[in-house]
């Protein structure tokens, strides 16, 4: 029946709503991930910045960012993703612009802290609203569309924020990358539409079409009473872990990488932009190859397995190679960033299909905040490591070995939305 329906769903939603989700998303991926290219460009010498509180600086983002990932992911269910994105676009714009001006750590501090919580009811908002458009055939594509702001933004930010840094120096490149999404706010106002039953493009049969798949594949998901018991159950409590140890690399990697290359390079900053490009711009086909793969087979703990663990040897052989060659030390990081992206759009593809509508934007919330600490983790103990050892070596063995456990307990998680959901403090 499911297959049925399926193949009478608005196709309209893809052209209309998935464009709108990849740019609020890219927006907020280039005000946080930018201040790899402040701190590689004079901003800490300019405010006197140890290595130590620069590491803890760039991290500091997602300690905000931790904080309100539940309340944001629960309330875009109950309520509004509409409302709450409009305002933390806006927000997060004055704040991203304001880096530009600061003059002393202790707003820095502060700024970076606000900029996180004004950005931390994005992922989750974001992805509870896809949730209520796209069925479980077409989850992780949509996912995967809403994901490729990461590293397609990252990828042309890289560039821009060199060019940006060599013009402007560091305060104009922030002035200059936080003014658009202020921009994006009144139009994300005038064409969001929450729900299907909100979509005035939609006919009548087309919502319902929508809505009753969406209900169908709640049949076979076993109840969860409200959220304490989701935050307790073993699947959640999992895949919250998954995201934690995989986020450490993640954003370790991201937001050191432009540091890293210039100083094992020696090149400017202007080529050390294109040099960090180079991660995100293999991550797009990989992407969407995963998420075809995902949506046909429904086999999301596969993908997340494979590239983890090739991530995970790829950081762990650019430290074997080490600096006697640069460049092919450079190619197995180019590998690992790629392949960390990947599994994003099947992971969170994953969710939906095993937690009740009814617990799942606070489940999200859960497992995105998880992440959201793991970053803070990374970023901070990345930035620091490269300090005080003086090279990236220590924070490659750092980032690649929290990808291994993340793999280890992938391994032992049950991706099955039929598997046991009582609360549990264990993997499945």
């Amino acid at each position: 029946m499911i297959q049925n329906i399926q193949k009478k769903l608005a196709p309209a939603r893809w052209t209309k709503l998935i464009p709108l989700a990849f740019i609020t998303y890219s927006l907020a991926y280039l005000d946080r991930a930018n201040y790899g290219f402040g701190a590689a460009s004079g901003l800490a010498e300019d405010l006197n910045i140890t290595p130590g509180i620069s590491s803890l600086l760039g991290a500091l983002f997602f300690l905000g960012y931790f904080f309100f990932q539940i309340p944001g992911g629960i309330y875009a269910e109950k309520r509004s993703a509409k409302q709450l994105i409009f305002w933390s676009l806006i927000l997060w714009g004055i704040l991203a612009t304001a880096t530009g001006m600061v003059h002393d750590v202790k707003t820095l501090a502060a700024i970076r802290f606000l900029l996180g919580v004004a950005e931390s009811v994005v992922m989750p908002a974001m992805l509870v609203f896809l949730s209520h458009w796209f069925t479980k055939k077409e989850r992780s594509k949509a996912n995967t569309f809403l994901f490729l702001g990461n590293p397609i933004t990252v990828l042309w930010m890289s560039v821009l924020s060199g060019y940006l840094v060599d013009a402007f120096g560091w305060r104009g490149m922030f002035i200059i990358e936080g003014i658009p999404a202020i921009i994006w706010a009144g139009i994300w106002w005038v064409v969001f539409v929450d729900r299907p039953k909100d979509a005035k493009w939609l006919t009548a049969q087309e919502k319902e079409d929508i809505e009753s798949a969406l209900a169908a594949e709640q049949t076979d998901i076993k109840e969860i009473k409200n959220y304490s018991e989701a935050f307790r159950s073993g699947k959640v409590l999992s895949l919250s872990f998954i995201h934690f140890f995989w986020n450490i690399g993640m954003y370790g990697f991201i937001m050191w990488l432009p540091s890293i290359l210039k100083s094992a390079s020696g090149l400017g900053i202007v080529a050390t932009g294109w040099l960090s490009a180079a991660p995100y711009l293999l991550a797009v086909p990989l992407m969407l190859a995963a998420s075809w793969y995902s949506d046909k087979f429904l086999n999301r703990k596969i993908i997340v397995l494979l590239f983890l663990g090739l991530g995970a040897v790829c950081f762990i052989g650019s430290f074997t190679v080490g600096t006697s060659n640069f460049w092919l030390s450079y190619v197995l990081l180019m590998i690992a960033g790629g392949a960390m992206y990947t599994p994003y759009g099947p992971f969170f593809a994953a969710i939906p299909d095993m937690i009740p509508r009814n617990v799942m934007a606070g489940a999200m919330a859960f497992i995105v905040s998880f992440g959201a600490l793991g970053s803070f983790v990374g970023s901070w103990i990345v930035g620091y490591l490269n300090g005080i050892t003086g090279g990236p070596g220590a924070s490659y063995v750092f980032m690649g070995s929290s990808l291994v456990l993340a793999v280890i307990i992938t391994s032992l998680t049950s991706f099955s939305s039929k598997a046991s959901t009582q609360p549990k403090v264990q993997t499945c």
